[in-house]
């Protein structure tokens, strides 16, 4: 049960970071045996925002994609049928071609890419799979006509260019992952949606009666990130009022007195609204506000 919905955060996160820069099908059905594409991938003829933002995944989204991210390390049964979903679709787009009389570019023939938290060197061998000088470890390519990757995530190095795929790995890799999500910006652009994800994946594991080791592991971790954010959204619901409220009684407050406001903690935030029936001038919320620093 924690595999498939591990398998919808990954489907639904993937689908998230990438639907600024071009067209997402997750769940695609493609012909043969009615399989299902995780998530294919069209990118946009011109982008509007920069690539380079989602480090190695966007560089992963520079050309038509398919992605298959398993939680658990992929078999090479699971590779072949992924591969067979990749000539199926390839066989779609060739079919189409030959009814057009035109060819197929190069850059809307999709590439793979098997997103595995890990991947042992038999299985690599097996697919005859191999690193490129250009690329970072971690990015096995299989053959060249193929356009396939083999993308074990445990192997990626620990930098801002792959964070966007740790977030995918499990164990220590992903925690890690976690902490320097939460150590961005949070005016980051896509900080907030992921931590929305990460915790409608928590609390669908809580929920989970059969919580593998790790599962129970990434809910203690998300538990202070998840209180923590739902502690904020509540300080700022309250500045809001506030602030409403005082510009409502006493006509409106300049920026650095509102900045004041917005420095005060939940607690102080309680009090003012309490006290702030009895100003009736700004002069009165300054003194207030003066004695919260005494």
């Amino acid at each position: 049960m924690t595999r498939f919905i591990h398998d919808q955060f990954a489907k639904d996160y993937l689908e998230e970071l990438l639907k600024p820069y071009g067209e997402v099908q997750g769940s695609s059905r493609v012909a043969g045996e009615v399989r299902e594409i995780d998530v294919l991938f069209s990118p946009l003829t011109k982008q509007s925002t920069n690539l380079e933002t989602l480090g190695l995944l966007g560089r992963f989204a520079a050309t038509a994609a398919i992605f298959e991210p398993f939680r658990n390390p992929a078999s090479k049964e699971e590779i072949c049928d992924c591969l067979l979903k990749l000539l199926e679709v390839r066989g779609g787009l060739q079919r189409q071609a030959n009814r057009n009389k035109t060819s197929i570019p190069e850059l809307e023939l999709p590439k793979l890419w098997i997103l595995t938290p890990t991947a042992s060197t038999t299985l690599l061998s097996g697919f005859g799979a191999t690193q490129k000088v250009d690329w970072l470890p971690g990015v096995h390519f299989i053959a060249e006509y193929l356009r396939t990757a083999i993308v074990a995530i445990h192997q990626l190095p620990r930098t801002q260019e792959t964070l966007w795929l740790r977030i995918l790995g499990r164990g220590t890799v992903q925690k890690q992952a976690i902490d320097e999500l939460e150590a961005l910006s949070s005016n980051h652009p896509f900080r907030r949606a992921t931590l929305e994800l990460l915790y409608n994946l928590r609390q669908n594991l809580q929920v989970n009666q059969n919580s593998e080791e790790d599962d129970r592991e990434l809910i203690m971790r998300l538990k202070p990130l998840y209180q923590q954010d739902r502690e904020q959204a509540v300080q700022q619901g309250e500045q809001r009022l506030i602030i409403r409220l005082l510009n409502r009684r006493l006509g409106e407050i300049d920026s650095s007195t509102i900045e004041r406001v917005k420095g005060l903690s939940i607690e102080q935030l309680e009090a003012l609204g309490e006290a702030l029936l009895d100003f009736s001038a700004i002069s009165d919320l300054e003194a207030w506000l003066n004695q919260q620093i005494e």
